[in-house]
């Protein structure tokens, strides 16, 4: 899928993602290609997404090292199979609430 594509597909869109059968993630499509992203835990990172050959490649505030996908179309839902994952680690669109949950900063004492 090319950069056109993803960014047709997903732009203001929130999806959620499952893997091996059990729900797995959500991401949220902005503007001028920016995300936010949740392991469904409350607490959500921002970044950005760039093409890079093939890939789909993501950049989060936390973690300065890309992440790359090789996103495609199976059934008219998204899929990603994962670059750099000797097990060939791969998401699949789910059925989502439509909302993304993010909790605020956490507060120590």
């Amino acid at each position: 899928m090319s950069a056109a594509d993803f960014d047709a597909y997903t732009q203001g869109k929130i999806l959620y993602f499952g893997n091996d059968g059990h729900r797995y993630g959500v991401e949220e499509y902005l503007p001028d290609r920016r995300v936010r992203w949740s392991f469904l835990n409350g607490r959500c990172k921002d970044g950005f997404w760039y093409e890079d050959a093939e890939h789909i490649c993501f950049v989060y505030d936390d973690n300065p090292e890309p992440q790359c996908w090789h996103f495609f179309e199976r059934g008219n839902k998204l899929s990603a199979r994962f670059k750099s994952d000797s097990e060939a680690t791969e998401l699949y669109e789910i059925e989502g609430d439509g909302e993304m949950l993010c909790l605020g900063p956490e507060l120590g004492v």
